[in-house]
This record gives structure tokens, C-alpha cells and sequence, in this order.
């Protein structure tokens, strides 16, 4: 099994809170995680033969078995939550006593925020990251971003093979996960916004454009990517808002978490329909933003994320908060680095919007510029991202 990074987060929540929520997309390997990592008795709640166990008796089931349980899409079982609820007031002050594996969001937040607020710490686990399976897939950082961090897809090469599991994934999305949370949309419709939202990834989003160009109202547009946002295939990213004397760009952007999902959405089929895309930049952008959040949350807690877009085009891709400290980043598909693409981070600087600033480009060189900016190139960044960000 390949080691995790979310591992340390959870084994240091485990110590601290009764119970572990683990949330993460369908196959990003959060069943693996549990069954190879951590120790208990496990149950898929939506199979049937290990959902009759509780079906009957919540309660009387959950007692069947000694501490730990692991309860695997959790959010299929509503009623589970505050049972729990009661079991771990009984034992209030011993911790590590169930983990709830879930993929959808909004169901297991409802669950924890009425049932079980305050017993409860949650980890985020992602498809791979490249720091993850760099040493065992033996692929650069271009390879990878083209593949993608579902871990099937991601050990696959070019070719049908890969499709085939993402033309499978997307169709198991549409046709079952959509309808099981009461969407509206047909699955033609829903198909259709998905590829219409690959070719929004990495814009700022303007959800009436998008309503009056798919035919759909604003508020299916809005339920909809909170929909895809729930199931973790999609994230807006806030634009920052500061009090200065500039008119800003106040709509998130937004972007699919997989890099692998989005190529397959945009028709992409291999590295070098890849390079050839018009894509090809707005990809790259989001996989590294994708990558940095996804670390930053498994190192730290409390850290924000936005992006800075004044009206007149002054643009920083990335900003990250650490308390009243700011990293501005820059990212870029290219190997050299000219001053242009350090002039919106040199400004933030100046005028205080942030305090550091990085060029993440694609090449391998890593080199400082005057005014606590550096240019790093990705594969080294990712690799080494705690001990260059701090």
C-alpha cells in the first residue's frame, strides 16, 4: 500500500477526538487507507450483507463489536449519526473509537453539525499527490499531472485503458450519485454542465453566463456546483478581498481537483493532445493550486486560500493565509522565468498584500529574486513543499 500523507493527521486526531471523519471523492482511496492503515472492524454501509448488521438496531449493531469501528460511506445511513452520538457520551474522554469514511459532503456535515458537533475531527484525503507516488510510479511531474491522482487511472498509461476508467467514473457520477441527491438535471444535462465547467477551470466563474449559455436558471446552475462541489470533483477558489483603493475581481474561480477527470472532460487523450491544447495553461495552474492546498491542509490548520484579480488585469494565481501571515503564488507552464512573470508579486509585495512570493514554473531551476521572491520548478516544490513553504 502506498503510504499517505493524510496517515499523521489522522493518527493525530485519533488521539484527540472520539471520532475521525474521513471525507474524499468515490476510488480516491479512502477504503484502502482504512482496511491497510488503520485497526478496527470495517463495514461498507452500502453493501448489503454489512448494512443488515445495522439496519434493524442501530444501536444494538454498533454494540456487537468491540472499538474501533470503521463505517465506510457513513452518509448513506443518517440514522447512524446520532446513535453515535450517544455511545460516545457514555466514554466521552476516550478517543480513536470510530471513523466515518464518506464522499458526500453536505450529508455527513448535516449528520456531524446536528448530531455530533465538537466530537469529531476530519481529515481531507485527496486522489494521490505527486510527493505520494513520485518514488513508486517512477513518473515525472508532467506525466503525472496529464494522468491525474485517482489511483487506478494514475498507474495506467495512455491509451483505452484510461478512458475507459474515466469515461465510467464520470457515467457512475451522472447516472447515480446525481440522481441519489435529488438533482434535477437530466443526465444529458448534467454531462453536458460537467463539460462546460472543464472549459470554465481555472476562470473566474460567472454563473449567470453559464445559466443563459446551457439554457438552465441560475439556481440549478448554483445547485448544481454545489452538487459536484459536495462529491469533491470540484472547488471554488474565493477571490481575496482586502479594503484598498483598487476595484477587485469579487466571483471565486473555479476548478475540477483531479487533473486526470478534467483531461478527459476537455477530450484530451494523451500528453501530447495535452501540449497542444489551449488548455494547456489554465491545467497546469490548477494542478499545482490543487497540490499546494491539498498539502497545506494535511501540514496546518486554519490556513486560507483565495486568489487576487484587480479589474484592470493585476492578477496573483494563489494567495495563502497563515494567520496575518501571506504567500503569494505564481504559477506558470514554462522553464524560464523573465521579470514579467514576478511584476504582480513584486507589487503585492510593495503595497502589503503579501509578505513572500513563488514562481512555480515547470522547469528545474530554482533561483531567488531580490525582494523575498524565488522561482522554484514544480516537480522540486511539490517534493519538498514543507521544508521550502515552512
Amino acid at each position: 500500500m502506498i503510504s499517505r500523507l493524510a496517515q499523521q493527521r489522522i493518527q493525530e486526531l485519533a488521539e484527540l477526538f472520539p471520532c475521525v471523519v474521513i471525507l474524499g471523492p468515490r476510488q480516491c482511496g479512502k477504503t484502502t487507507l482504512a482496511k491497510g492503515f488503520l485497526k478496527g472492524h470495517y463495514f461498507d454501509l452500502e453493501k448489503p450483507s454489512d448494512r443488515q448488521v445495522f439496519e434493524s438496531d442501530v444501536e444494538f449493531g454498533l454494540r456487537q463489536f468491540p472499538e474501533p469501528l470503521i463505517l465506510d460511506e457513513a452518509q448513506s445511513m443518517p440514522e447512524l449519526f446520532g446513535v453515535l452520538r450517544g455511545l460516545i457520551d457514555e466514554k466521552r474522554d476516550q478517543s480513536g473509537r470510530f471513523y466515518l469514511l464518506g464522499s458526500v459532503n453536505p450529508d455527513l456535515v448535516k449528520g456531524i453539525s446536528e448530531s455530533l458537533a465538537g466530537r469529531v475531527g476530519t481529515v481531507d484525503l485527496t486522489p494521490f499527490l505527486y510527493s505520494e507516488v513520485a518514488s513508486t510510479l517512477g513518473r515525472d511531474v508532467t506525466s503525472f499531472w496529464f494522468h491525474g491522482g485517482f489511483p487506478d487511472p494514475c498507474q495506467l498509461g495512455e491509451g483505452d485503458a484510461w478512458s475507459l476508467w474515466q469515461e465510467n467514473y464520470v457515467r457512475t457520477f451522472v447516472e447515480r450519485d446525481i440522481p441519489r441527491q435529488g438533482g434535477r438535471l437530466s443526465p444529458i444535462q448534467v454531462r453536458q454542465m460537467m463539460s462546460m465547467l472543464a472549459h470554465l477551470h481555472g476562470k473566474v466563474l460567472n454563473a449567470s453566463d453559464l445559466s443563459r449559455s446551457a439554457g438552465i436558471s441560475y439556481h440549478s446552475i448554483q445547485n448544481y456546483i454545489d452538487l459536484v462541489e459536495g462529491h469533491f470533483l470540484l472547488y471554488r477558489l474565493p477571490s481575496y478581498q482586502v479594503n484598498v483603493a483598487k476595484r477587485l475581481v469579487r466571483s471565486p474561480k473555479v476548478y475540477y481537483t483531479d487533473s486526470g477527470l478534467l483531461h478527459y472532460l476537455l477530450g484530451i487523450r494523451n500528453r501530447r493532445g495535452l501540449f497542444e491544447s489551449p488548455y494547456l495553461g489554465p491545467s497546469w495552474e490548477g494542478f499545482v493550486i490543487g497540490q499546494i492546498i491539498s498539502m497545506e491542509r494535511l501540514f496546518r490548520t486554519g490556513s486560507q486560500f483565495s486568489f487576487y484579480r484587480t479589474q484592470a488585469g493585476a492578477e496573483i494565481d494563489l494567495i495563502l493565509e497563515r494567520g496575518d501571515s501571506r504567500t503569494g503564488f505564481e504559477v506558470k507552464f514554462g522553464s524560464s522565468v523573465t521579470a514579467g512573470d514576478i511584476r504582480n508579486l513584486r507589487s503585492g509585495i510593495s503595497e502589503g498584500l503579501i509578505h513572500r512570493g513563488w514562481v512555480i514554473h515547470a522547469g528545474e531551476r530554482t533561483f531567488a529574486f531580490p525582494d523575498s521572491i524565488s522561482a522554484v520548478g514544480a516537480e522540486e516544490f511539490l517534493l519538498n513543499y514543507r521544508q521550502m513553504v515552512g
